[in-house]
Protein backbone atom coordinates (compact mmCIF):
# COMPACT_ATOMS: atom_id res chain seq x y z
CA UNK A 1 0.00 0.00 0.00
CA UNK A 2 1.49 3.37 -1.06
CA UNK A 3 1.50 6.44 1.15
CA UNK A 4 1.05 10.02 -0.09
CA UNK A 5 2.20 13.11 1.79
CA UNK A 6 0.86 16.51 0.77
CA UNK A 7 0.59 20.04 2.08
CA UNK A 8 -2.75 21.76 2.47
CA UNK A 9 -3.95 24.95 4.10
CA UNK A 10 -4.83 24.33 7.78
CA UNK A 11 -8.28 25.89 7.45
CA UNK A 12 -9.12 23.86 4.34
CA UNK A 13 -8.05 20.65 6.09
CA UNK A 14 -10.09 21.46 9.20
CA UNK A 15 -13.22 22.28 7.20
CA UNK A 16 -12.81 19.25 4.92
CA UNK A 17 -12.41 16.95 7.93
CA UNK A 18 -15.58 18.37 9.49
CA UNK A 19 -17.58 17.91 6.28
CA UNK A 20 -16.22 14.41 5.69
CA UNK A 21 -16.89 13.47 9.30
CA UNK A 22 -20.49 14.65 8.85
CA UNK A 23 -20.73 12.39 5.79
CA UNK A 24 -19.11 9.53 7.70
CA UNK A 25 -15.84 9.37 5.75
CA UNK A 26 -12.23 9.74 6.79
CA UNK A 27 -9.93 12.01 4.82
CA UNK A 28 -8.05 8.92 3.61
CA UNK A 29 -11.24 7.24 2.37
CA UNK A 30 -12.38 10.43 0.59
CA UNK A 31 -9.03 10.84 -1.16
CA UNK A 32 -9.08 7.15 -2.17
CA UNK A 33 -12.58 7.59 -3.62
CA UNK A 34 -11.36 10.65 -5.55
CA UNK A 35 -8.28 8.86 -6.95
CA UNK A 36 -10.21 5.70 -7.89
CA UNK A 37 -12.73 7.89 -9.74
CA UNK A 38 -9.88 9.67 -11.57
CA UNK A 39 -8.54 6.28 -12.69
CA UNK A 40 -11.95 4.84 -13.62
CA UNK A 41 -13.11 7.92 -15.56
CA UNK A 42 -9.67 8.95 -16.80
CA UNK A 43 -10.40 12.54 -15.82
CA UNK A 44 -10.85 14.87 -12.85
CA UNK A 45 -14.37 13.92 -11.70
CA UNK A 46 -15.69 17.48 -11.59
CA UNK A 47 -15.58 20.56 -13.78
CA UNK A 48 -12.57 22.83 -13.45
CA UNK A 49 -12.56 26.42 -14.58
CA UNK A 50 -10.15 29.29 -14.23
CA UNK A 51 -11.09 32.47 -12.43
CA UNK A 52 -11.16 35.12 -15.20
CA UNK A 53 -9.54 37.58 -12.80
CA UNK A 54 -6.26 35.68 -13.25
CA UNK A 55 -6.41 35.53 -17.05
CA UNK A 56 -3.33 36.61 -18.98
CA UNK A 57 -5.21 39.57 -20.48
CA UNK A 58 -6.46 40.83 -17.12
CA UNK A 59 -3.04 40.41 -15.50
CA UNK A 60 -1.44 42.45 -18.30
CA UNK A 61 -4.08 45.17 -17.88
CA UNK A 62 -3.55 45.28 -14.12
CA UNK A 63 0.23 45.49 -14.59
CA UNK A 64 -0.26 48.34 -17.10
CA UNK A 65 -2.47 50.23 -14.66
CA UNK A 66 -0.03 49.75 -11.78
CA UNK A 67 2.82 51.00 -13.99
CA UNK A 68 0.74 54.07 -14.93
CA UNK A 69 0.05 54.82 -11.26
CA UNK A 70 3.72 54.38 -10.31
CA UNK A 71 4.85 56.63 -13.15
CA UNK A 72 2.29 59.31 -12.25
CA UNK A 73 0.44 58.91 -15.55
CA UNK A 74 -2.68 57.83 -13.62
CA UNK A 75 -3.93 58.54 -10.12
CA UNK A 76 -6.18 56.64 -7.76
CA UNK A 77 -9.59 58.11 -7.05
CA UNK A 78 -11.83 57.50 -4.06
CA UNK A 79 -15.21 55.98 -4.81
CA UNK A 80 -18.13 54.32 -3.07
CA UNK A 81 -18.02 50.53 -2.89
CA UNK A 82 -20.72 48.74 -4.82
CA UNK A 83 -22.70 46.13 -2.88
CA UNK A 84 -23.31 42.93 -4.83
CA UNK A 85 -26.02 40.44 -3.90
CA UNK A 86 -24.86 36.85 -4.13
Amino acid sequence: MAQISLRIDDEVKKNAEKTLNDIGLSMSTAINIFLKTVVRENRIPFELSADPFYSRENTKELERRVANIRSGKSTLKEHELIEVDE
